[in-house]
């Protein structure tokens, strides 16, 4: 009787701890998901595509000279410039899984060929876009940006054109440029497309507009046949700056490239066409 009544107890406390344990383990699993769930709400930052570029990075893509990139923000999808061809733009864009139908915003930097030679065969495939163009460009253009159904916004002073996004306006001269400001808790993300009015000269502007230090700055910097001097005195300006992100694309020259990799070290981005940079917001 008494080995019986041992028995008994022993299955019964068996019982407990697997209802206890059941209990845990459906808890667990309950909670579990949440996680993931809560992981998949996290803000999902900022990321730049460069879909055009003549520097290779990613062997599917063609290059050609010229320049584009594609900002995605939790709020907007922007097309930094079009580069030189509307074709080799739309396959590059295909390959890299990024839908010309969604981008919100087309911001050109200025009117060389090379970085709006794109733009016909982007309006034909999503008009319902806002199109920021320098206002020094010729009255037609404005016209070929409307007749396509897009909106046409002439940009000639610094402004916000989305919720933490600027333009520095137009810069410089004879070749007026502007270029992309973008504000994150990291610092400031400065997208050039050929830095016609000094790439020193655009981030000063960009501080003085985002009221921040400069994170990353990115795109073409026009220093292609600069002699070390003339670079170095540049590197040096980035330091100063408190740059801590460098991206030298297109017309940057291949010696600018290298002496921001050995200036920068795992802060230099090797930019070219498919590099892909994510920036929590």
């Amino acid at each position: 009787m008494k080995r019986l009544l041992n028995v008994t107890l022993h299955l019964l406390a068996l019982s407990a701890l697997a209802i206890v344990c059941g209990v845990l383990l459906k808890s667990h699993a309950l909670h579990k998901p949440v996680e993931e769930v809560n992981v998949m709400n996290k803000n999902p930052g900022i990321s730049i595509t460069i879909v055009y570029d003549n520097n290779a990075q990613d062997s599917r893509l063609t290059t050609d000279w010229g320049f584009a990139c594609v900002i995605k923000t939790p709020a907007r999808k922007i097309l930094f410039d079009t580069g030189g061809d509307g074709t080799i733009l739309l396959s590059n864009m295909k390959k890299l899984g990024l839908d010309p139908k969604k981008i919100d915003i087309v911001f050109l930097s200025h009117i060389h060929s090379d970085h709006v030679g794109g733009l016909t065969d982007i309006l034909r495939q999503n008009p319902n876009v806002i199109v920021y163009y320098p206002h020094s460009f010729p009255k037609e253009f404005k016209g070929k940006i409307s007749s396509a159904g897009a909106k046409a916004v002439a940009i000639d002073q610094p402004q916000q054109i989305a919720t933490g996004i600027y333009t520095t306006g137009e810069m410089g001269g004879p070749i007026k440029e502007q270029s992309l400001v973008v504000q994150t808790t990291q610092g400031l993300l400065i997208i050039t497309g050929c830095s016609h009015p000094g790439i020193v000269e655009i981030i000063k502007r960009a501080e003085e507009i985002g009221k921040a230090k400069p994170y990353l700055v990115l795109g073409g910097f026009h220093l292609k046949g600069a002699n070390d001097f003339q670079l170095n005195v540049v590197v040096d300006a980035f330091k100063s700056f408190g740059v801590k992100k460098v991206g030298s694309a297109h017309c940057s020259g291949d010696h600018t490239r290298a002496l921001f990799k050995q200036a920068y070290g795992s802060g230099y981005i090797p930019a070219g066409v498919g590099t892909v940079v994510s920036v929590s917001e």
